[in-house]
């Protein structure tokens, strides 16, 4: 049996750190290394104490969170370390920085529940399974099995839109990918990052201004165009709708898929509807498995699907499940993704230029 996790709770809040305390103690996996109010405190026990994971609160007082994690990636960089942040736009803003800066995750605190017990649970289903992904990935990555055989059918050859899913890392890796891709690309694309509300709207706008595409949160009715993509709202699933000469945007709150909202598998399966197999998906760094279903449908429809290799993922539980399932027909180091999908969208224009010819 593996010794428990040791996780160093940072944070300037007592309460926080009761409640962060209970909840790890709760977990047999997990244990509590040691806390500290402040980021300078943190640096010292994190040589102490040699935590496995570090929570690290943004706002604090002497030291504060971001100026802890560029201290702490200068001595540990692979330390895990996952930042606990607010659900405002102050908090989004200083997220997603962290997150530039090498934070390996974030957990949003409790706002606006019912009771303390309901706040608890929220951030329990929330936080451990992300230290558990970060800290014991082998364990982590088990996939319940699909329903059914796969039919793998040969790719259409045609490109007609650009579907991306991520989770944990995903920010990063999209900033990796979109940034290198050319400004008239043919296609347009639709994205699903897992992320709450006001998270997503900022993350999109960072985006459109470091990108040659244009990047904005998707918005009901908007008409895909080509060189444009799209980041479903956080707390909001987010589907194509119409054909694929006048497909729109539509947004809705239905029932979670795979514990998500937005879910990869429900844009996914719209897109298959939409454009049937002519389309280029790519599963990017995340936990869990959500995309795998939304990529069955799309192979067997002749769709090409590219995921994220595991050295360059922060998680590999998304791209992990697609390979692993026997779906990925190109498994991608995160600098080549980019040139990949350019290379594939303009050999699929040139291709359709001379059956027209």
């Amino acid at each position: 049996m593996s010794p428990p996790v040791r996780v160093l709770i940072v944070d300037d809040s007592v309460v926080i750190r009761r409640l962060l305390s209970t909840i790890i103690e709760g977990d047999p996996d997990l244990e509590v290394a040691g806390m500290a109010q402040n980021g300078r405190i943190a640096l010292e026990r994190v040589e102490k104490l040699k935590p496995d994971v570090v929570t690290l609160d943004i706002e604090m007082p002497e030291m504060n969170g971001l100026e802890t994690l560029v201290a702490l990636r200068k001595t540990h960089p692979k330390l895990p370390i996952i930042m606990f942040s607010t659900l405002t736009a102050r908090g989004a803003e200083a997220t997603l920085d962290a997150l530039s800066f090498g934070a390996s995750d974030y957990v949003t605190k409790p706002a606006n529940v019912g009771s303390v017990r309901e706040g608890m649970d929220r951030v329990r289903d929330d936080l451990i399974p992300k230290i558990k992904n970060l800290c014991r990935p082998a364990v982590a990555l088990t996939f319940p099995p699909l329903d059914g055989p796969i039919t793998n059918v040969e790719p259409t050859g045609r490109i007609d839109v650009l579907a991306i899913g991520s989770s944990t890392g995903g920010p990063n890796a999209l900033s990796a990918v979109l940034t290198r891709l050319p400004a008239d690309l043919s296609v347009p694309i639709v994205i699903v990052q897992h992320m709450p509300p006001v998270f997503t709207k900022f993350l999109a706008s960072r985006l459109d201004d470091s990108c040659a595409i244009s990047v904005g949160e998707g918005e009901p009715g908007v008409r895909l165009e080509p060189g444009c993509a799209w980041i479903a709202p956080g707390d909001f699933h987010m589907t194509v709708t119409g054909s694929p000469i006048d497909a729109h945007l539509s947004i809705s709150q239905g029932a979670q898929e795979n514990y998500c909202r937005p879910a990869v598998d429900v844009l996914f399966r719209s897109v298959t509807k939409v454009y049937g197999g002519n389309v280029l998906a790519v599963i990017l760094t995340g936990m869990g498995s959500d995309g795998r279903r939304g990529c069955v449908d799309l192979k067997e429809r002749g769709a090409h699907v590219i995921v994220q290799d595991k050295e360059t993922s922060v998680v590999w539980g998304m791209p992990g499940a697609v390979a692993s399932a026997g779906l990925a027909d190109d498994v991608l180091p995160l600098d080549d993704i980019a040139s990949e999908i350019s290379r594939r969208v303009l050999a699929a224009n040139t291709a359709r230029s001379s059956r027209r010819n």
